[in-house]
This record gives structure tokens, C-alpha cells and sequence, in this order.
């Protein structure tokens, strides 16, 4: 039976003359884990400001666990755990303190909230940073302090805006290790990021939104399904790559997808495998020098691209 722990009803937020989110409604399941996708300037992190009451509504609702952000804020408030894009880091302020710091604030007495540190420092790796100035952390350990400030208070609902932003590989892997991790533990996550293959990886939901309309949501099946008509073929070439474009140009039931100084992707209906080996054949009886033909396994980035050519221009 569904049970939606976020539900977004025909929300908008303007600003002046300019429409940031226009009528988005979705709903999240509890204890799922969901990504937002969209380019920037999309309308993602202005509709998660609005979710954590940061940012009023012009328009619509959203409720989580069944509460209005608007009439319950302060319910919200510790229910749901805001990890933003940016924070700020402060001079002179250990890792400990400033964990401490969140924890006072959330009004937790002092034995239980000693208890919260510890299984939030120990978890997100941080105890042996504890006496560290934030200032002297690398990014992917401010990320981990972001996560454990959020974290703090042990909220059932995580909003995350790009916690993945600037980090470098080993510290994406270790960050995307602790959103499992935080999955497993039945928490329900709200992700955004423009790594659109790792969102494929971790996430059960996608939400897509561009130029502040949802345009999908769904499984990642869904998209795919919903997207995956065509077939995308890698096609390299001995040479000069020129003949290989001008047949894709002459040819009817292709088109190019993308070109490289080795050949193109070209995307074409769904092909059988007797039919792409009578398109390759076809290439190479008119002379194109094929070195290389492969199929492509769709990529979210590829569904997500198609999603946008398919979805139909805003009205005026």
C-alpha cells in the first residue's frame, strides 16, 4: 500500500516578474531514496528551500509526514535534514564544536546529546577529525560534517542539494557509500546532483525538472522504458571521419547524435541484431572505412536528454 512521506501539490515560487517552479507536484514514498534531476537554473534547489521552509510557497502545498510545511514549521524542522549546496565554515571552530554547536541547538540535554555525537561522528568517519578547525578540512570532509550536522537530530526525511559537488573520486565513492548506508537505515532521501549516472546507481525514484516543470518522475526503468525506442550505435572509423557523416546526412532512418575525430554515435528506431548488421553492411559496401560498430547500453544521461527533446515547449 503506498505511503507517501512527501507530497508536493501544485507548487510555485515566483520572484518578481520570474516563474522559478511552476506547478510541480510529485510525491516520495517512505524510505525511498529519489534523485532531482535537472540542469541549473532548473528549479531544484528553490523547491527544496521550500521544503525545509526555507523559501514560502507563492503557491501550492507540501506536506511531509502528513504535516504542511507552512503550518508546521517547526515539526518540519525536525523531521527533515537540510544538507545545502554551500555552508559556511568558520575560523578557530573544531569539528567537535561546531556538531556540539547543532546539537545545543536542537535543545537535546546533555547525556543524550553526547550520545549523538558520537554515533554521528562515528558514523560519517569524523571522530578523528574531532579537535580539526573546519577551516583546515578538505572538501570531501566538510561534505561528511555537512552530512553529520544534518544527521544531528536523526531525521526521518534527508534533503540533499548536490552533496556530491566538487568532490573528487575516492571521496564520491566514500560519500556515496554513506547515502546507502543511510538507506539501509529505512531513511528517506531526497537527492539532487548533476552526476546523473551515480543518481541511476542509488536511487529507486527520478524526478526531473526543467525550467521549473517536472518532466518525469519515476523509476529509472520508467525513463528508460518511456525513452528507449531508439538505439544509440558507437561507429568508428580508419581515417578521415568526413564520408561517415555525409552518408548519416544521406541516410533517412538515422541521425547523428554526436560527433568525435574517430567517428559519431548516431541514434536510430529500435534496431534488431540482424538489422544493425545490415546497416553495418550497408556502411561498408558504400565505402565508409568501419573500424568499429557497438551498440550502446542507454545511459540516464541519454534518457534524460531524449526526455528533454520529447517534452513539449512551455506555453507562452
Amino acid at each position: 500500500m503506498p505511503d507517501p512521506i512527501i507530497e508536493v501539490e501544485r507548487l510555485e515560487r515566483d520572484f518578481g516578474d520570474v516563474k522559478a517552479v511552476k506547478d510541480v507536484t510529485f510525491t516520495i514514498e517512505r524510505g525511498t531514496v529519489a534523485g532531482f534531476i535537472g540542469a541549473n537554473g532548473a528549479g531544484k534547489t528553490t523547491t527544496m528551500r521550500m521544503m525545509v521552509t526555507l523559501e514560502t510557497p507563492t503557491a501550492g502545498t507540501i506536506r511531509i509526514g502528513g504535516d504542511d510545511v507552512i503550518d508546521k514549521p517547526a515539526e518540519i524542522r525536525r523531521r527533515v535534514g537540510w544538507m545545502p549546496d554551500h555552508f559556511g565554515t568558520y575560523d578557530n571552530v573544531t569539528v567537535y564544536e561546531y556538531l556540539d554547536f547543532f546539537g545545543r541547538a536542537f535543545g537535546y540535554p546533555r547525556a543524550e546529546r553526547l550520545r549523538r555525537l558520537e554515533e554521528v561522528m562515528d558514523f560519517t568517519d569524523l571522530t578523528p577529525l574531532a579537535d580539526r578547525a573546519m577551516n583546515s578540512l578538505s572538501k570531501g570532509m566538510n561534505q561528511r560534517l555537512c552530512l553529520g550536522r544534518t544527521l544531528i537530530h536523526d531525521p526521518e526525511v534527508l534533503v540533499l542539494d548536490e552533496p556530491a559537488a566538487g568532490l573528487d573520486p575516492k571521496a564520491r565513492i566514500e560519500f556515496k557509500n554513506l547515502i546507502r548506508l543511510l538507506a539501509g537505515k529505512g531513511k528517506t532521501i531526497f537527492i539532487s546532483s548533476h552526476i546523473l549516472s551515480e543518481l541511476g546507481e542509488m536511487c529507486d525514484q527520478l524526478v526531473f525538472i526543467d525550467n521549473g516543470r517536472i518532466v518525469h518522475h519515476g523509476s529509472t526503468e520508467s525513463l528508460t522504458r518511456q525513452t528507449g525506442s531508439e538505439t544509440l550505435l558507437e561507429v568508428r572509423i580508419a581515417g578521415d571521419p568526413e564520408p561517415l557523416y555525409q552518408w548519416i546526412a544521406a541516410a533517412t532512418e538515422i541521425t547523428l547524435a554526436d560527433r568525435h575525430k574517430d567517428g559519431a554515435r548516431i541514434r536510430t528506431t529500435e534496431l534488431s541484431d540482424e538489422a544493425a548488421a545490415a546497416l553495418l553492411r550497408r556502411m561498408v559496401l558504400d565505402g565508409v572505412a568501419v573500424k568499429g560498430f557497438t551498440r550502446l547500453e542507454r545511459r540516464l544521461e541519454d534518457a534524460f536528454v531524449d526526455m528533454l527533446r520529447m517534452t513539449p515547449p512551455p506555453l507562452p
